[in-house]
């Protein structure tokens, strides 16, 4: 699996004058290589840059659901994922020893793609970044900077900043997939509005070999760690994900150190024969643009809006955004469609942010209650959802 590139010089850059490209993608992360593969696989053209020459370290996204599987089995990726990956389908709900109740997200069978996998997002990067590089019709350019922005009725002037110094190309379509701090979004003067939430989460990856069922675990207040709540999943290569709930006020760089993690993670496990990985603390936020459609800049991924990561909808969600807009763009491009097309991605997916925000914001607040009242309805549902099947929703 190769996770660094070479920087390579573009015939753009010793160009009299600005050179001219129907469409430029920002962001070689899981969101820009799909819509890139993908609008490659519709006959059009594609410059991708990247600022960075590798992909990205630690597992970051790991679940991909039934809908992104059948996106990438379109695009001729998914079968190799599901080998790698860690199938599965059930879930356990825990609050403090007791299990509260199980559940299963595909009952039924004679589905082609499982519910979910887990795979760490460097898998999914690198197997998406070896199918661009086969297809003649996306230059993918790593160590390519967007330095200046110029939006014009038509496209936009694009600076783009390398090793070798800035060069310019013309663009009719820019895509911004470059992430949650998006430059490009930055660059326009677009901010988000939403929520932020005050609670931290430490994630880890540990390598260890283990026993547990290839099943997602949660707990409300575990024993291991009284009061807050924990995530346990399985992926490949002996991996495991595990998520804390850190309390607003802990001092993230002093939580990350291993000398604190790893006696955490000790107590959750009872044993200390594991290794970490990679270990991060975040908070997080549901936020999103107004609109994702700029003139003849668009944005998708976490550039166009970010939820939590409990329900799995972050990489997911982005995903889904390039596979409305591919085949929008495409046919704007061949001009068999106005440009008017692309407003319905604008619209569809602000649709797709807004549904994913509002379950994301429940769910966080049913996590880490904000308040004594949202704390007793909560501690409420979790009394009964081990009792009666109704309650189980407020859980869910």
């Amino acid at each position: 699996m190769q996770r660094q590139f070479a920087y390579r010089r573009s015939p753009d850059q010793d160009a009299a004058g600005p050179a001219h490209h129907p469409v430029v993608i920002v962001g070689a992360g899981p969101v820009g290589l799909t819509l890139a593969l993908d609008l490659a696989r519709r006959a059009v053209p594609v410059v991708l840059i990247d600022d960075s020459d590798r992909i990205g370290e630690g597992s970051r996204a790991i679940c991909f659901s039934k809908r992104t599987l059948e996106i990438f089995d379109r695009l001729g990726l998914a079968g190799a994922m599901v080998e790698k990956g860690v199938t599965w389908r059930r879930g356990r709900v825990f609050h403090g020893r007791d299990e509260l109740y199980d559940f299963d997200l595909l009952p039924e069978e004679g589905h082609k793609q499982p519910a979910f996998i887990n795979l760490q997002q460097y898998y999914v990067e690198a197997g998406l970044a070896e199918a661009v590089r086969a297809e003649p019709l996306v230059d993918l350019r790593w160590s390519n900077r967007l330095a200046a922005i110029a939006p014009r009725d038509d496209g936009a002037l694009l600076t783009i900043a390398t090793p070798d110094g800035d060069y310019r190309i013309e663009a009719d379509w820019i895509v911004a997939c470059d992430g949650a701090r998006s430059p490009t979004r930055a660059m326009l003067g677009l901010d988000f509005r939403g929520e932020a939430f005050e609670d931290q989460f430490l994630i880890a990856d540990v390598r260890m070999q283990a026993a547990f069922p290839t099943e997602r675990w949660f707990w409300f207040a575990p024993p291991f760690h009284a009061g807050q709540s924990a995530l346990l999943h399985k992926q490949p290569d002996d991996i495991w994900r595990i998520d804390l709930q850190l309390s607003p006020d802990a001092d993230a760089d002093h939580e990350r150190q291993p000398g604190i993690v790893a006696p955490r993670i000790a107590q959750m496990l009872g044993h200390d024969d594991f290794s970490l990985e990679w270990v991060s603390v975040y908070r997080f936020q549901c936020r999103r643009l107004d609109g994702f459609v700029h003139g003849r800049v668009i944005f998708a991924g976490d550039a166009a809006h970010q939820v939590s990561p409990f329900g799995a909808r972050g990489a997911n969600s982005g995903i889904q955004d390039a596979d409305n807009l591919g085949w929008k763009l495409a046919l704007v491009v061949s001009g068999d469609s106005p440009a008017s097309l692309i407003d319905s991605y604008g619209s569809e997916r602000v649709a797709a942010a807004d549904d994913n925000i509002l379950n994301s914001t429940r769910a966080t607040d049913f996590i880490a209650p904000r308040s004594p009242g949202e704390r007793v309805l909560r501690d409420a549902a979790l009394a009964l959802a081990g009792k009666v099947d109704f309650a189980r929703r407020f859980v869910n």
